[in-house]
């Protein structure tokens, strides 16, 4: 997905051929007004001209009449149920009675219908793009902000597109936290089989974050679902320039298909192990030919499981052994190594069936990198919190703040601080939802102007970017003071 404003068709294209020529499939672009809207002809005309016949998609949030404009212009519109046709989500309890209900749904389907057919003349494809951090109050008051809130918004719309026949969709379940994308998208398949229906689907972790922590949080969600056969297409979601996102998307296909096809034997479907507030993966280390815990002793007391990364265990759900996984890796390369291991064992981890891990390598990659590793993959898979957790988005046309160097200075202001969880996020589309599941929030409104969120409460408004970080500590150290 682009970052670039829209409205500037040179560094527009510019980034578009970028993007493809990194491999991307499609490439998105933020589409926020009818003027962008209107642009995405001398976009699309630019790249054509350039060579490139690679479709664009346009992503609309809240307007309606945005989304009939542009979808005459590209291959694919994504919009969001959660604020298309719904009112902007105000995280207000909404309750309504079955009739209201209903007559909501019928307002929206009157809603969506020229698009639909708008779609159906232009042939454009139309994604059906959940987030969840985006969900309609009427959503939230009936189904909670949870995987089930985000599929029957989700089927509500395929239900609206079935009636009109029109079957051109794309359907997506996307979450920051992969145990939620993982959930989420099993209910979608769960319940599109019910309706009769299968539609592909595109798979994310939106809002992962930038660097190693970023990509091994996306190789995590992204894999354990591919791996279980859900999936049609993958975006990355890094906080870094759109082009560097699709190196690791490759790596995680190559990684679970050793080509562009799809996994050929997908791994068998597990539940949730349910554990209690005290699950802590232990982090295990290999060294001189023995496995030591943390503390440096001799590891004793559990079942160490030791496999090739090319076939890895099936847990058994029942078990009451304490195991510990081991997988054995080949690699020189330690951004590869990461992705790779991050795609093996997120799956576990995620679903929170074993009690530890302990990655060991034949490559080049050895110590304490590998302990980090270790780590790194409870982090991201929320199984063991051991640092803070950092949310972000990628940033797109509707930011107005260099989101990437902000990241890198939150990060910083922070580095002194274990265990919260803060969100910066370039502006208010899915940030107060984010927000929901972070101790704080960073939050672009405007140009140069930010709100620090609480929680999913923002108690300072129209902050200066340049004073914003000292605003948000200062917040964060007054808190701490008074606990």
């Amino acid at each position: 997905m682009t970052n670039t404003n829209t409205l500037d068709t040179t560094a527009t294209v510019a980034q578009c051929i970028r993007i493809i020529e990194a491999g991307a499939d499609y490439v998105r672009l933020t589409v926020q007004g009818n003027r962008e809207a209107e642009n995405l002809s001398n976009i699309k005309s630019e790249l054509r001209k350039a060579g490139f016949s690679t479709p664009l998609i346009a992503d609309i949030h809240f307007n309606p009449a945005v989304a009939e404009k542009a979808a005459r212009l590209v291959e694919k519109i994504r919009i969001n149920p959660g604020n298309y046709a719904d009112k902007r989500a105000t995280f207000t309890k909404t309750d309504l009675t079955d009739k209201e209900y209903d007559e909501e749904l019928e307002r929206i389907h009157k809603r969506v219908l020229p698009l639909i057919n708008i779609c159906r003349q232009s042939k454009t494809v139309i994604r059906i793009g959940i987030n969840h951090g985006s969900l309609s109050d009427r959503i939230m008051t009936r189904y909670g902000n949870s995987p089930e809130g985000m599929v029957r918004s989700a089927i509500e719309f395929i239900r609206i597109f079935r009636a009109e026949n029109f079957n051109d969709l794309v359907v997506s379940m996307k979450s920051s936290d992969p145990r939620i994308v993982v959930e989420s998208n099993r209910l979608l398949v769960k319940m599109m089989q019910e309706e009769g229906v299968a539609y592909p689907i595109h798979l994310g972790v939106t809002e992962a974050g930038e660097g190693e922590e970023g990509r091994i949080r996306s190789a995590a969600g992204i894999g354990a679902l591919l791996s279980e056969g859900i999936g049609d297409t993958i975006r990355v979601s890094l906080t870094e320039d759109p082009e560097f996102e699709i190196p690791v998307a490759r790596e995680i296909l190559e990684f679970l298909t050793g080509s562009k096809g799809r996994v050929s034997v997908p791994v068998p479907y597990q539940s949730f192990r349910k554990r209690d507030i005290n699950y802590r993966p232990e982090v295990i280390t290999f060294k001189d030919g023995r496995y030591f815990n943390e503390k440096g002793e001799p590891f004793q007391g559990g079942e160490m499981l030791i496999f090739n990364y090319k076939t890895p265990p099936l847990l058994s759900e029942r078990s009451q052994k304490k195991t510990f996984l081991s997988p054995v890796f080949a690699e020189n390369n330690p951004v590869k190594l990461a992705i790779d291991a991050s795609v093996l064992l997120g799956r576990y981890f995620i679903l929170k069936q074993p009690d530890g891990i302990c990655i060991t390598n034949r490559g080049r990659v050895q110590g304490e990198i590998l302990k980090d590793l270790a780590f790194s993959i409870l982090q991201a898979t929320e199984a063991r919190i051991t640092r803070n957790r950092y949310i972000s988005c990628p940033s797109c046309g509707r930011t107005r703040f260099n989101l990437q160097e902000m990241v890198k200075k939150v990060k910083e202001a922070t580095s002194h601080l274990t265990g919260l969880r803060i969100a910066v996020m370039g502006c208010i589309v899915n940030g107060p939802g984010e927000m929901a599941g972070a101790d704080y929030g960073y939050v672009g409104t405007s140009d140069g102007k930010v709100n620090i969120y609480r929680g999913s409460e923002p108690v300072l408004k129209n902050i200066s970017e340049n004073n914003a970080v000292k605003e948000l500590i200062r917040l964060i150290e007054s808190d701490q003071a008074n606990l």
